[in-house]
């Protein structure tokens, strides 16, 4: 989570620098910047919630008005202003100050280069291209760097609620074909299944497509599948005896594979959001 509210500052202050490029001089759009990279460390207050965070980039508007706005101001030679967000339900947070002076060690040039380059590491220039996360996330097995730094061990510990949540299905699964004693009248996988999908809809790491995806398809696979699957294995042979026993034949396997598939999806999902 903390690495997600800093990343939203981070692309926030980029575009401004880059909406910067080429309007302002070179002291003044690094001055520019500066300020405002410290103006909204002072409104986040050092919250590490994506959510909040990204509420207060919001308040700051088009990060192309305050270059705009800045721009102007050095054209008619005024003081350094008060540069504000929009004012939160709360009146006392409505007031800035103004943006302290931060000397950065790195130049904006160099900046600039750095952040190019480490875009075309992490693939955001296939952005078109399908499954552009999968790729990353193949890559990052072998080079870490290619991804900035992201591997599955880091995505792993900054998501601990979601990795609980896929070893639950998997894990629910992976139970199916054992003969395990009823719990009441709840099968063990149906119990450990239902553990893992309420953990999957508490997330906020996955979009509410995502975790439909992910708990809906086992329960495709065992209803849709099995009746699918059960039909054509029945054949000749008519009744309804018949076909139900050819559906518990084929249910359980149809529910591990869905299950599978559910959780390729969900990990992949969580990788390319992470």
């Amino acid at each position: 989570m903390i690495e997600r509210a800093d990343q939203l500052v981070l692309d926030y202050v980029s575009k401004a620098a880059d909406a910067a490029h080429g309007v302002l001089r070179q002291d003044h759009r690094l001055d520019f910047v500066q300020r405002l990279r410290a103006r909204i460390e002072s409104e986040r207050s050092g919250s590490e919630d994506p959510k909040v965070v990204a509420r207060v980039l919001a308040r700051f508007g088009d990060p192309a008005a305050l270059v705009e706005r800045e721009a102007r101001r050095l054209s008619s030679g005024g003081e350094v202003p008060r540069i504000q967000a929009e004012p939160e339900v709360r009146p006392a947070e409505s007031d800035t100050a103004v943006f302290p002076r931060v000397v950065d060690d790195v130049p904006p040039g160099v900046a600039r280069g750095m952040r190019e380059a480490r875009e075309r590491l992490t693939g955001r220039t296939e952005r078109g291209l399908p499954f552009a996360g999968l790729r990353r996330a193949v890559m990052a097995g072998a080079n870490p760097m290619a991804t900035g730094g992201r591997d599955a061990r880091t995505v792993v510990k900054g998501h601990p609620r979601e990795v609980l949540a896929i070893g639950l299905l998997l894990l629910a699964a992976l139970l199916v074909p054992m003969s395990l004693p009823s719990v009441a009248i709840f099968q063990v996988p149906v119990i450990v299944w239902a553990a893992g999908a309420a953990t999957v809809l508490t997330s906020d790491s996955w979009s509410f497509r995502d975790r439909m995806i992910g708990i809906g398809a086992p329960m495709f696979g065992y209803g849709v599948g099995g009746v699918v699957i059960g039909a054509l294995r029945v054949g000749g042979e008519s009744g309804l005896s018949a076909f139900l026993a050819q559906f518990y034949a084929v249910s359980g396997i149809m529910f591990m594979i869905f299950t599978g598939l559910g959780v390729v999806w969900l990990a992949y999902r969580l990788w390319d959001l992470s």
